[in-house]
């Protein structure tokens, strides 16, 4: 976080990324003293309504952060920046995005938790899109142009006022991340997941709080003493819209979910806490799991960034590989798309074992309707062709394993096939997992 007097007193003079959030209410115009370097701006948690007709100047801006703030209008100013790529005005009260404020180089645009209900045609010129956030906001329909948005990857659009997803979207080369939760189209099946769960309710009075295990979007999880049980992981949500959509959609998802050796446990729901917040208990993993990746940076946009030094053996890949895609069948069983297939939501041991997690994104589907059951299965292939690409490049197989390993990149092309339905199934992938896994054993 900068400030205002580093600012002013010229301190920041060559930097490339600038951060303030001091309440601001108009543009500082000491910023442009460093339209030479500056590259990143983030003026997010102000009181900011407007931008400058000369945000231009700032020739090398390629990533803008304007969120929370008070902007009721995505600005146009945005459209004549020629070099910026990212956008994020998250949690404004934006119901009129122009077709002049899309910058031409668009590739992440953020809109989040606003209250737009239509969008530009112009969006479909955006030929760079690879990311979309969407969810909660009033959207109905998405423009038809954007059909030739071939390079999109992750689309949110939770949270909104879909009736239906258009046919288009799902036939997208590379659309392999999609979230669509709380929206008409599957609010019922949410509800009934919800209001017909099978699992214990449990009072927060029960509970002792222990250490912090970690922070999502949608919630925090704490390590958890039942009182006169074992220790749990317990989930306490925020009740906010995040940018994969509701967390009461997450809920259901979780219970939705049921049972796989795969998964991580549901236990029991939280009741009777003090701010009426919702909570999951869930098994408490072992200490020896830890996150596959971590999220995607502003550099590689939609893929994890790894560990420098990670490395996987091909059993290990293999052991893996099959556990993940094995879990996603499982849930295209209970009518679920996971959406957010990525190795920073799955947790592995030193013997590949693995785990599956987060339903932040998960959207409900009807399983009665096969031909869009095969197109969302088929964009989840997609993501698990990419996360099978991600562990080969870390694979050190030996000779002896070059047959196995061809056939291992024959599937990995199967899978990020450009044409959907020329995907194989997450059956066909768990039945040639298992076979390479055999063969090379």
């Amino acid at each position: 976080m900068n400030t205002l007097e580093q600012l002013r007193t010229g301190q920041l003079l060559g930097t490339k990324q600038l951060k303030l959030a001091c309440g601001l209410s108009e543009f500082p115009t000491e910023i442009f003293e460093l339209a030479e370097t500056l590259e990143v701006l983030d003026l997010s948690g102000n009181a900011l309504s407007t931008l400058p007709a000369d945000l231009p100047r700032l020739k090398r801006l390629r990533i803008l952060f304007c969120s929370g703030n008070r902007f009721s209008e995505l600005p146009t100013v945005l459209g004549r920046c020629e070099a910026l790529e990212m956008v994020g005005f998250k949690s404004n009260q934006i119901h009129h995005v122009p077709a002049q404020a899309i910058p031409p180089q668009l590739r992440w645009f953020i809109l989040t938790d606003n209250q737009i209900a239509t969008l530009p045609a112009v969006l479909g010129q955006c030929q760079r899109l690879q990311k979309l956030a969407l969810a909660g906001n009033r959207l109905s329909a998405l423009p038809a142009s954007m059909a030739a948005c071939t390079r999109l990857e992750l689309l949110r659009i939770s949270a909104n006022q879909f009736s239906e997803l258009p046919d288009w979207l799902l036939k997208l080369p590379r659309l392999s991340w999609l979230a669509f939760g709380g929206n008409p189209i599957n609010l019922e099946a949410e509800r009934q997941a919800l209001s017909e769960s099978p699992l214990p309710s449990v009072a927060w009075q029960q509970l002792q709080l222990e250490q912090k295990l970690g922070e999502g979007a949608s919630g925090v999880i704490y390590r958890a003493q039942l009182r006169g049980q074992q220790a749990v992981a317990l989930k306490v949500f925020k009740g906010e819209v995040t940018s994969d959509g509701l967390p009461s959609s997450e809920m259901a998802a979780a219970i939705q979910a049921g049972s796989h050796p795969h998964l991580i446990p549901v236990q029991a729901r939280l009741v009777e806490h003090p701010e009426q917040a919702m909570g999951l208990l869930m098994q408490l993993v072992a200490s020896d799991f830890q996150s596959l990746a971590g999220p995607p940076s502003l550099q590689s946009c939609t893929r994890d960034v790894y560990a420098d030094d990670l490395r996987i053996d091909l059993a290990q890949l293999l052991r893996l590989a099959a556990g993940i895609a094995s879990a996603a069948q499982h849930l295209q069983g209970q009518g679920l798309l996971h959406g957010d297939l990525y190795a920073h939501n799955i947790l592995h041991d030193r013997q590949a074992a693995a785990l599956l997690g987060d339903f932040g994104a998960a959207s409900f589907f009807d399983s009665k309707n096969p031909a869009l059951a095969q197109a969302l299965q088929a964009i989840e292939v997609r993501a698990f062709g990419c996360l099978l690409e991600e562990l080969l490049e870390r694979c050190e197989p030996t000779d002896s394993h070059q047959t196995a390993l061809g056939q291992l990149r024959s599937l990995l092309q199967d899978c990020l096939n450009d044409e959907p339905a020329q995907r194989p199934s997450f059956t066909q992938i768990v039945q040639q997992l298992l076979l390479l896994s055999f063969e090379t054993s």
